[in-house]
């Protein structure tokens, strides 16, 4: 693409509502968008939040409908969601939930062409704001991702709704902000480009500020650092690919990740939680295969910081110890399939380096200790 080519960003929800309270004061925004939305959501941890959300939406006169996905953001579920769509009359999509409810509900608005509302109930991506989704199988296996015409008309950022999900829900927003630094600023190459620029230097300052404020977050849910930390792994994660455009892509970290839930061991982990264990293995790979010392450095930094917030540094923290040489291999092989987003790395990564990367990021894994180097 030419210097003076014309791009096209998506780089912002319509409105965003941050703070507590925020869900109480989005209503009348909500009444402006639809009469009939559908709330969908998915765990049953959240089903009477939801539930609450319904009842305020009758109350102040829209009459909302409801759904549950049963799997990932998956096409199984999205075409049966979708006929119910219509079937109902349903004006809006508002998707109450974590990163994959979120992905389901905007691809559904997508599809639709009907408004979009995001009320995360976790800072555990960015998924409320972005005009992404990912697609799962049913048994959890990413597949693709679905770039969609623009972000949300509204996503509402309740402070109170956020901070009510477990603490482990913001280590892994954590870990997945983290990663926009690691693999923008190697994606983007020597960009000339101003506001990919930008967006590269907003996120080091992102991940700086994660690594100065992410433990005292943890430690106080609802204090001033707790909200800094919550709204740049829910928020500005999402601004800086939004300004970034394709030039800010996802790496080896994503592309691990994606490898990682090819195997049904891993599906109890969140997803921030397998990125972040693939920022390990990137930059073990740009530092065996690019010859980085400046990767090794990085990833010494990141091991005892990524522990401190009770993250997964190893195979076995994955829930993967035992994991056999084919299921590694079939990771490898994935995140190395072609048009991943691994090849943006700026050297040739065969499967076999992201075996040993991922082998010797680990720290138990006692069958593989003969690959170990």
């Amino acid at each position: 693409m030419g210097a003076h080519s014309t791009q096209q960003h998506a780089i912002a929800p319509a409105t965003v509502l941050r703070g507590p309270g925020a869900w109480h004061d989005s209503i009348a925004l909500v009444q402006g968008l639809c009469q009939r939305p559908l709330i969908l959501g998915r765990s049953p941890a959240t089903r009477a939040l939801r539930l609450q959300l319904r009842t305020d939406l009758e109350q102040q006169g829209l009459q909302p409908e409801a759904a549950e996905l049963e799997f990932d953001c998956c096409e199984e579920d999205l075409g049966r969601i979708s006929a119910e769509i219509t079937s109902l009359g349903c004006d809006a999509v508002l998707a109450a939930g974590g990163g994959k409810v979120l992905d389901a509900g905007k691809l559904l608005a997508h599809r639709l062409k009907l408004p979009c509302i995001t009320v995360p109930t976790s800072a555990a991506t960015c998924a409320g704001w972005t005009a992404l989704a990912n697609l799962y199988s049913p048994q959890g296996a990413f597949q693709g991702d679905v770039a969609l015409d623009h972000c949300p008309e509204l996503l509402i950022f309740d402070h109170e709704l956020v901070a009510s999900a477990p603490a482990r829900t913001l280590a892994s927003g954590i870990a997945d902000a983290m990663a926009k630094w690691y693999e923008a600023s190697v994606s983007s190459g020597a960009s000339s480009d101003g506001l990919v620029q930008q967006a590269v230097q907003q996120a080091r300052v992102l991940r700086d500020q994660l690594l100065l404020e992410a433990e005292a977050a943890l430690a106080e849910p609802g204090s001033d650092a707790w909200i800094r930390v919550a709204e740049a792994s829910g928020l500005t994660a999402g601004l800086i690919g939004g300004v970034g455009g394709a030039r800010c892509r996802t790496v080896a970290a994503h592309a691990v990740h994606n490898g990682l839930t090819q195997l049904e061991a891993s599906h109890g982990q969140l997803h921030g939680e397998k990125v972040g264990f693939g920022i390990l293995v990137q930059l073990r790979l740009e530092e065996t295969v690019g010859g980085s010392q400046l990767a090794a450095q990085a990833r010494r930094q990141l091991l005892p910081f990524f522990q401190s917030l009770k993250l997964p540094v190893s195979l076995a923290d994955l829930g993967l110890a035992q994991a056999s040489l084919q299921e590694l291999q079939e990771v490898a092989t994935f995140a190395c399939r072609p048009g991943s987003d691994l090849h943006h790395l700026p050297f040739a990564v065969e499967p076999a380096d992201v075996l040993a990367a991922l082998v010797s990021t680990t720290t138990a894994c006692p069958a593989l200790s003969s690959l170990d180097g």
